[in-house]
């Protein structure tokens, strides 16, 4: 008997993949949507299942599909997520857009369609990938850190909405993990003659070095699992190295120009 049903959505990689793989191992019953997924198909115990976010065709015909493959959404798992590095007088319109409709529109749509299924079950876990970027910005992720801010306050809404309904919330706050796909990473040419080149080089080159060093993804998946196999998950899960950890604490300890500059330097002391 499988332990239940769980999407996965923005499962082809990174954490996404990991957690996927996580559940798989153990035991439960996994639909897993992206949008490099072709043809559904069955990959050991993963069903992955063709899925654009941003697509409403594309959301529907994935809802469709993992009711047939399973009548039970026992928990909802979101973490598809774009990144654009780019300062934020040049990341234009049609980029916010594109991680907003990623990172959040996309996750409210989703749960919007997994909300009726689980309050007729009267049970259900919906898990919300946000970030230590949604608790502080760093510079040059703009589109990002207002996308995950935007998840945390969405969160905290939905959990005192449906908790009475018997479905639980949980928001993951992953610090930097290694093995991130490219592909979701996106990144904007500056010119040379740019007032933000030198900095914008600077922090990017710090922020591929912390992915680089950061967490392996199957520190994150456990992490993941053991929270869903709790009877009551917390509500706030943060997978980070101490040094991540402890910069969220000095965000809400400290005066916000203190902040402000102890980031700043860090992200450019490559320059």
């Amino acid at each position: 008997m499988k332990k239940g049903t769980v999407w996965i959505i923005g499962g082809s990689s990174g954490l996404g993949l990991a957690t996927a793989k996580a559940f798989a191992a153990d035991d439960w019953f996994v639909v897993s949507g992206a949008r490099s997924f072709g043809k559904a198909r069955q990959e050991k115990a993963i069903r992955e299942l063709h899925l654009d976010v941003t697509d409403e065709e594309s959301r529907a015909a994935f809802v469709r599909d993992a009711f047939t493959l399973s009548p039970h959404v026992d928990v909802l798992i979101y973490c598809a997520a774009i990144l654009v590095l780019s300062p934020c007088e040049l990341t234009s319109y049609d980029e916010y857009t594109r991680v907003m409709q990623t990172n959040f529109l996309g996750m409210t749509a989703f749960v919007s369609q997994v909300l009726p299924r689980m309050r007729e079950q009267a049970h259900g876990k919906i898990v919300l990938f946000s970030s230590i970027n949604g608790l502080l910005g760093i510079p040059f992720q703009s589109a990002y850190v207002a996308s995950k801010h935007a998840v945390e306050g969405y969160a905290e809404c939905l959990a005192m909405e449906c908790g009475p309904m018997g479905v639980q919330v949980s928001l993951i706050e992953p610090g930097d993990h290694s093995g991130g796909s490219k592909r979701c990473r996106l990144s904007v040419s500056v010119k040379d003659d740019s007032p933000y080149r030198q900095s914008f080089a600077s922090a990017v080159s710090q922020i591929r070095e912390d992915e680089n060093k950061g967490l392996p993804p199957a520190k994150l998946a456990k992490a993941v699992l053991r929270n869903v196999k709790r009877k009551r998950m917390r509500f706030r899960v943060r997978i980070a190295k101490t040094d991540q950890k402890a910069i969220v604490f000095l965000h809400d300890a400290l005066p916000p120009m203190t902040n402000m500059r102890i980031l700043r330097s860090y992200y450019g002391k490559k320059g």
